[in-house]
């Protein structure tokens, strides 16, 4: 058997990695931001090879997505198991970044699902909450906040309040455990708390999740009492290599311990390409940590950082059912790779209307808005890939086009769509940049024929080809600029999107386009 694994163990827009154990099982969820289903959920017994098992927000009535913009909605959940219910705890973002900020919990026996309702706890400000069980029965929250007093950009602090287990409501007062300016940092966040070698362990994101992301640590005897700044903080960054280094911005952790006693870290980091510009989202790795001789956490990788290459944890092979990049839509429900952009109030798609294709109802909401249209996507998750789909669409009217894209967000984003131009049926490429939409290329196509549109990419770009089979690759457009999807660019948290899409460009409309097939393949970089 082979003794090494590659990271990222999730590939593309997998950020804010939250991780337990349940006997030899272990379960995994990520933020998902405005994407639905939201807070998907994995499910492993050896921490590389994940599956994924459902959703924590797979309902529309669960959680109202107030619409909100790409990177607002699901902020980073944390998961956890005690006496038999699994826990996520989350926060939902809206009206701003640091707008209004509520947390609430779902629970469920089976960590597959179906969760429960959300219980929104009350008085609980801030982002990145997480909840911890102690030994005495006691349940805690554990949540980040701004400080009011603002010494500094990104003077947040780290709060702790107890939890009723019944109602999940703060009982008590709550008690700042770790403000900012003691260990002079900034934007800290994500708390996760463990007990430990006698003692109650703090670990935090701080820096900001790009340029300065890291991992820091506390530590004290009592739950709620002064808290120990670890020494030797950031015990995890990459903040002092290169921002083109293979893997980058690492940040945003959390820990578990196996069945046979090892220890392991999830968190987040990124691979740029050129100018540091990434596509494919923050994604998730794994390193070894170990408790060291000073009783302080540290990596426990030959070089102390986070590599493509790394050693085996300690546990049997688990093989998780065969992962296919094609769908013929031929299942009564949607695989849980495609998501769309917000909850819709009525469905706009269909596999049942014409058995084994992906029908799309033509909507008049238009990607370039903050809406919900008629886009169900996947997350890119290779630099170099090729999506192919056999698309049938007769265009009525010249505001109705169907075809592919490729979104980072409703800003930034390409649309490679059949259409209709004085009469005749045509085919476009468009490239929205900051909400300028610029026609990169068009030709005309046959009327009634079936077309294959094929998105690909590669260290030069993007490129854009069709044809009228599947075989044929006539390049509409080629090396489109791969940064006008980069988070960079957008100053976003989410990585990009790659799906089918249909609009009548605020028209009403009856038409549809059928997706009798989509094939992703990439190979991995």
């Amino acid at each position: 058997m082979k003794q090494t694994f590659e990271n990222p163990i999730l590939s593309g827009f997998y950020p804010d990695p939250s991780i337990c154990r349940v006997g030899d099982d272990y379960y995994m969820v990520t933020s998902s931001f405005v994407y639905f289903p939201g807070i998907p959920v994995f499910h492993s017994r050896d921490l590389i090879h994940w599956e994924q098992i459902g959703h924590g927000i797979s309902s529309p009535d669960q959680l109202d997505y107030k619409n909100c913009e790409t990177s607002l909605g699901l902020w980073a959940p944390t998961i956890r198991y005690h006496e038999g219910t699994y826990y996520i705890i989350n926060t939902f973002v809206s009206e701003g970044r640091e707008a209004r900020r509520d947390n609430y919990i779902i629970t469920s026996k089976d960590p597959a699902g179906p969760w429960s309702k959300a219980h929104f706890i009350e008085g609980a400000d801030g982002i990145d909450s997480s909840i911890f069980f102690d030994a005495d029965g006691r349940v805690w929250y554990a949540g980040n906040y701004i400080c009011p007093e603002a010494l500094y950009e990104g003077h947040h602090g780290i709060y702790l309040c107890e939890l009723d287990p019944e109602t999940f409501q703060f009982k008590g007062e709550r008690k700042t455990i770790w403000n900012g300016f003691t260990s002079r940092s900034k934007w800290i966040e994500a708390p996760h708390i463990y007990f430990e070698n006698g003692y109650y362990y703090l670990i935090v994101a701080e820096g900001g999740t790009f340029t300065n992301h890291s991992v820091m640590m506390a530590r004290s005897r009592t739950i709620d009492g002064e808290y120990e700044i670890c020494p030797r903080n950031p015990i995890i960054t990459h903040r002092h290599l290169s921002l083109e280094h293979e893997i980058s911005v690492v940040g945003h952790a959390d820990i578990v311990q196996t069945q046979r006693g090892e220890w392991w870290m999830v968190l987040l980091g990124v691979r740029p390409y050129r100018d540091a510009h990434f596509n494919l989202g923050r994604e998730t790795f794994l390193i070894p940590v170990i408790w060291d001789a000073d009783g302080w956490l540290r990596a426990d990788t030959e070089n102390g950082l986070v590599n493509r290459t790394e050693r085996r944890p300690d546990l049997p092979v688990f093989l998780p059912k065969p992962e296919f990049f094609s769908d013929n839509f031929e299942t009564p429900r949607l695989h849980m790779r495609w998501n769309t952009i917000h909850p819709a109030d009525k469905p706009f798609y269909s596999l049942t209307e014409r058995p084994g294709c992906l029908r799309l109802h033509l909507l008049p909401e238009v990607l370039s808005e903050i809406c919900t249209p008629a886009f169900v996507g996947r997350r890119q998750q290779h630099s170099a890939f090729r999506m192919q789909a056999a698309v049938d669409f007769l265009p009525e009217t010249a505001s109705e086009e169907a075809g592919l894209a490729a979104v980072q967000d409703d800003r930034y984003h390409y649309r490679f769509t059949i259409g209709m131009e004085n009469g005749t049926r045509i085919l476009k490429l468009v490239s929205c940049k900051n909400h300028a939409d610029t026609i990169l290329a068009k030709c005309d196509l046959p009327r009634e024929e079936r077309i294959y549109l094929t998105i690909a990419a590669t260290e030069e770009g993007y490129h854009f080809y069709y044809g009228c089979d599947d075989q044929t690759f006539l390049p509409l457009y080629e090396n489109a600029d791969p940064t006008l999807l980069s988070s960079l660019v957008n100053e976003g948290f989410t990585g990009t999107y790659l799906g089918m899409y249909a609009s009548s460009n605020h028209q009403s409309s009856g038409n549809h386009a059928d997706f009798d097939w989509v094939l992703y393949e990439g190979c991995r970089g």
